[in-house]
């Protein structure tokens, strides 16, 4: 089955230029395409697609309103969101994965990247640009004023180890190759780290190690 892509920019060259390289592969089909946010919110309810590409900076809503408040921690069933724009600011990055995005792309990502990023986000997984991955969730966890929440059971030896690459950016199959074991159980552990630090995905897990200072 195709993945159903929701797209959302304010530029119509670069909706048509995503719709033409999305619609392109074999398996993602390009649903509805969005001018600015609160269309967005609008077509994700009306066509409820697997998965939305978002830009930050659009009229009437931003991309970053748009995924609050279709994946945002009070939302029952979130729509799987990645968020590509131009601008490479840790404010946006870190304002677009708190609003619970699943991804973040700049748009000279290239498509191996992009269409990667739609399948793990389709698939429940996260997919940060490695441009800004591990400069971004040091940097927030650097400012970081409160105290990082504790996991409600401690985490065993090997959940440790999967954490370490997983906030590094490593995709579950890098993972596994690493430690020798399998991409399943890499999945499994992700999913008790994610119940025991209280995070929604792959990401947040990523930025509770930088905040606790395990990286």
């Amino acid at each position: 089955m195709s993945i159903r892509v929701l797209i959302a920019d304010d530029q119509p060259i670069v909706r048509t230029g995503l719709t033409m390289l999305l619609d392109a592969q074999p398996d993602i089909e390009v649903v509805g395409a969005a001018a600015d946010g609160r269309e967005a919110v609008r077509l994700a309810h009306q066509l409820r697609p697997d998965v939305g590409l978002f830009d930050i900076r659009m009229p009437l809503m931003d991309g970053i309103e748009a995924t609050r408040r279709l994946a945002g921690p009070d939302v029952t069933d979130p729509l799987p969101i990645v968020v590509i724009t131009t601008f490479d600011l840790d404010e946006y990055v870190h304002g677009a994965l708190k609003a619970g995005a699943r991804g973040f792309l700049l748009k000279d990502a290239g498509p191996a990247l992009l269409t990667q990023a739609i399948h793990a986000a389709a698939d429940g997984d996260a997919l940060i640009a490695p441009s800004v991955t591990v400069r971004l969730l040091a940097a927030f966890a650097h400012a970081q004023t409160s105290p990082p929440r504790q996991p409600i059971e401690p985490l065993t030896a090997r959940e440790e180890e999967v954490l370490v690459p997983v906030a590094q950016g490593r995709t579950n199959n890098e993972i596994a190759s690493a430690l020798y074991i399998t991409p399943s159980t890499v999945k499994a552990h992700l999913a008790s780290l994610m119940r025991k630090v209280g995070a929604r995905n792959r990401v947040e897990v990523a930025m509770w190690a930088h905040e606790t200072g395990r990286i």
